[in-house]
């Protein structure tokens, strides 16, 4: 029996992460057919302390003989472990919310990222503002959401586009801290504007409540990135009106095959399906696959990257293939709106394939960032 890693996070706002995670990963090494290979699991904490990170990675990599890590971190951690993965001649395939955008996309034949692309959908969403005709936008965030730069993303897609940025927000960290009373003066100076806002959490339940409290007789135009449009916050949160709309990552109610068959898994093991079960899930056809070849090549990282380059499969979300240039894996991403559940709270309805996903992700990648920097090593929702 072979052994696989996987590095797992805690997180304040999503208390099961780990827990959905891993049995994401369980449950689709099943379904691979590849229920023979043993997990063994690694707590990172919030990830934002190296030494822990390398650590567990380490113990992965010499006490337990893995051929495979997954790790829910980001580009600048996973970068710190390039040299203990090229040492190792071991894959690393990180497993990542995409709310960060790195300055350069550097390739190792030992690193893989596979993501839920918040900064692409940001930027998609941005983009939707513009097709809806709005030429002003108000950027919206907090203390926690706008330390990564996903918030390059959804202002330079909307200025990219032809937009302009008139104003922006950062609320508190803290309940008693978060507030959009400013937001009335701001739509005073801007009423045309639409709203771009980041947010996770119970940091975006507190931004749909508030909106809804302020403008208890208007529905703001919102433009949202994929982690505002997260079912299980969702469902807690109050409906801010029909004009909420923005781009997902997926849905437990799209409707195929692979999607049924993964959501009625995570319940058969007891969970509730969500974007990091998913992540799992995912993550499981790519590190099947890559120990497949890994046997097939005798270990030879560099042959195996080749063969992942030309790699597809399908998951819930649709098919997922590998960018070459960055090592990235790419997905289908869908434009969606809010509904009201009938109790007052909100509810995900996805209207289609979201448009210029390639075209958009080349932009991203070819983004001038500058001197634009970010202190946060931890990974998105982990705080």
């Amino acid at each position: 029996m072979q052994n696989i890693g996987i590095l797992l996070p805690r997180s304040t706002y999503y208390n099961g992460i780990a827990f959905d995670m891993q049995c994401g990963l369980r449950e689709g090494l099943k379904k691979s057919g590849a229920d023979d290979l043993r997990i063994i699991s690694e707590n990172i904490g919030f990830g934002a302390e190296k030494q822990p990170v390398y650590r567990s990675a380490e113990k992965l990599l010499m006490d337990d003989n893995v051929e495979v890590v997954l790790a829910y971190v980001g580009h600048r951690t996973a970068q710190l472990l390039r040299p203990l993965f090229m040492s190792a001649n071991k894959l690393l395939v990180v497993l990542d919310a995409g709310a960060h955008l790195p300055h350069e996309w550097p390739v190792s034949s030992n690193i893989f990222y596979h993501s839920l692309h918040n900064s692409l959908g940001a930027w998609l969403a941005a983009e939707w503002a513009t097709r809806d005709g709005f030429k002003t936008a108000g950027m919206l965030t907090n203390y926690f959401d706008g330390g990564f730069l996903h918030t390059m993303a959804i202002t330079n897609g909307f200025t990219h586009s032809g937009g302009k940025i008139g104003f922006n927000i950062a609320t508190g960290y803290q309940p008693v801290d978060f507030s959009l009373e400013a937001l009335k003066e701001h739509l005073a100076a801007y009423p045309d504007a639409c709203l771009l806002p980041i947010f996770s959490g119970d940091f975006a339940e507190w931004f749909f409540r508030d909106i809804h409290t302020l403008f208890p007789d208007r529905s703001l135009p919102a433009y949202l990135p994929p982690f505002m449009l997260e079912e299980q916050m969702l469902k807690n949160a109050v409906y801010p009106g029909e004009n909420a709309k923005g781009i997902a990552v997926w849905s437990k109610n799209l409707d195929s095959e692979a999607n049924s068959e993964f959501v009625a898994a995570i319940k058969a093991a007891r969970r509730e399906a969500n974007l990091f079960s998913l992540l799992g899930w995912e993550g499981a056809s790519l590190a099947a696959h890559a120990v497949h070849l890994m046997n097939e090549h005798n270990g030879d990282a560099r042959v195996v990257a080749e063969d992942l380059h030309k790699f597809s499969f399908l998951s819930p979300r649709g098919t997922i293939t590998v960018d070459a240039a960055t090592n990235n894996t790419i997905a289908p991403m869908y434009q969606a709106k809010m509904k009201d559940d009938g109790s007052g709270h909100s509810e995900l309805h996805i209207t289609g394939e979201a448009e210029n996903t390639l075209e958009a992700w080349k932009k991203i990648r070819s983004l001038d960032l500058g001197e634009t920097n970010s202190g946060w090593f931890n990974s998105y929702v982990c705080n």
